[in-house]
């Protein structure tokens, strides 16, 4: 009987994509199951050989050491694609869906061409049947595309089950995410064969998650979960977002109105931090990516409904750097700067749609002389990040405003004014006599990510900027 298939035991995994979803994920599949076999890939060499070396490509706290011990063993970093698909049971893809940069759907859409340029390549090379599964953040009914491809281009008698099995990790804790999810979830159709391989993808996540939370839906209620998640979170977001702006006009403190909030048990207290804006890989992608699916599916209000969640985030961002500005006497031209963290969030080295990207250009554009500081983001990659290749090449012009700094006290010294723009620990317990000794004065602290005691800076000397505060300069 047709149902009754047996799942495929899971021995060798493939993971196609070597970035911040497919390295961590397949680590710590390695390292939950010695049994399994796992070959993680890429067509980048440079980024293969960090991760068989000392110095990782990625920052994630715990992840070396996950990697150290199983790497050789049973975790590989190669850059033969076609091999480790020819001797794969279960294959993920992992690879890059950007935002749409021209054509249609451009600024929204999620641009498909690695999934599928990795989707023929399995059709052409493999040589037995696989379970192929969507790791990649991918629009609904991408996995039908999927499906489609590699049946039409795949040998005879060959068979391919394809799941979608979204990521839910936070980066800087993204390896406690991986070892305690709230949730796996794990979409199939429901064919006989979807649920036999559905089967096989939980057997090897109930290695170490208990078997309740491995949630199993069809495909595209998995597909689209993935976008829900993020949207509302980024939703969430840019409500208090949007309170603290009120706050900062009334005298109300947004953190007192978040943590009241919070304490009902329908709102719950995360994710109502008030900030200088959500950055990351996945809010703004994930919702454009949802404005877009709305729109093609004809539901304008909709669109315009989770439109509005990036313009609150952009409108933060720009308020932020207005009233560095107005409370700098309206001018910063030619006055120095101190921007405290490029990262996104703390415990990442990632920079990507990161709020401090935004301000620093807003800076640049006044001709104020920036000195950035973060402690994980390399010099090269916050240059990159602040100039914009294709549109005008700016580098060297860059590199007369802004200086990238070693220490929190080097960026400090001189300025006249300081921006907290991520929310690293470090910062909390800087010297801030110190540092308010050796700055311009009127020294001026601007706290965007509301870390700091602004009562005992105030009583250093600063005059203070707390987000959401009702307390002016």
């Amino acid at each position: 009987m047709a149902s009754q298939i047996t799942p495929v035991q899971v021995k060798k995994i493939a993971c196609i994509g070597a970035g911040y979803v497919g390295g961590p994920t397949c680590s710590m599949i390695a390292h939950k199951c010695p049994h399994i076999q796992v070959t993680i890939v890429d067509v980048n060499a440079d980024r293969i050989n960090a991760w068989n070396s000392d110095t990782l490509p990625i920052y994630e706290p715990g992840l070396e050491e996950i990697v150290k011990a199983c790497r050789g063993k049973n975790l590989f970093f190669d850059t033969d694609i076609d091999k480790a698909i020819v001797e794969a049971d279960l294959i993920f893809v992992s690879v890059n869906t950007p935002t749409k940069k021209s054509g249609v759907g451009a600024g929204y859409a999620a641009d498909l061409f690695y999934v599928e340029l990795c989707t023929r390549r399995i059709a052409s090379v493999a040589t037995s049947s696989k379970i192929v599964v969507e790791k990649s953040t991918v629009p609904c009914r991408t996995a039908q595309s999927m499906r489609t491809i590699l049946e039409a281009n795949s040998r005879p008698g060959l068979r391919f089950d394809i799941l979608s099995n979204p990521e839910f990790l936070a980066e800087g804790t993204a390896i406690n995410d991986l070892a305690h999810p709230d949730r796996v979830l794990i979409g199939s159709l429901g064919t006989p064969e979807g649920r036999a391989a559905q089967a096989s993808l939980v057997d090897v996540y109930a290695n170490w998650v208990p078997r309740e939370k491995c949630i199993t839906t069809g495909l595209w209620s998995s597909e689209l979960t993935k976008l829900a998640a993020n949207a509302i979170l980024a939703q969430r977001i840019s409500s208090i977002n949007a309170l603290s702006a009120i706050c900062e006009v009334t005298g109300a403190d947004v953190d007192e109105v978040a943590y009241a909030c919070g304490l009902d048990s329908r709102i719950g207290p995360k994710f109502l931090k008030s900030s200088v804006g959500f950055g990351g890989s996945c809010f703004q992608k994930d919702i454009l990516n949802l404005v877009y699916l709305s729109e093609s599916l004809h539901l304008p209000e909709v669109a315009d409904y989770w439109r509005q969640v990036i313009t609150m985030n952009e409108y933060q961002k720009r308020r932020f750097a207005q009233t560095v500005v107005s409370s700098m006497f309206n001018t910063i031209t030619n006055k120095k700067l101190a921007v405290l963290g490029f990262a996104f969030k703390k415990d990442t080295g990632d920079t990507r749609e990161t709020p401090s990207a935004t301000v620093c250009r807003f800076f640049r554009q006044e001709s104020a002389k920036i000195s950035v500081y973060d402690p994980k983001v390399p010099e090269k990659q916050i240059f990159l990040d602040l100039t914009e290749p294709g549109v005008v090449d700016d580098s060297e012009q860059v590199k007369k405003q802004v200086t990238v700094c070693k220490s929190a006290m080097e960026a400090c010294t001189g300025a006249e004014g300081i921006c907290v723009l991520t929310e690293w620990d470090e910062f909390k317990t800087l010297d801030w006599s110190a540092i308010y000794a050796s700055m311009a004065k009127p020294a001026m602290v601007f706290d965007g990510r509301g870390i700091l005691d602004a009562d005992k800076l105030r009583e250093i000397g600063f005059k203070v900027f707390s987000i959401g505060k009702g307390v002016n300069l």
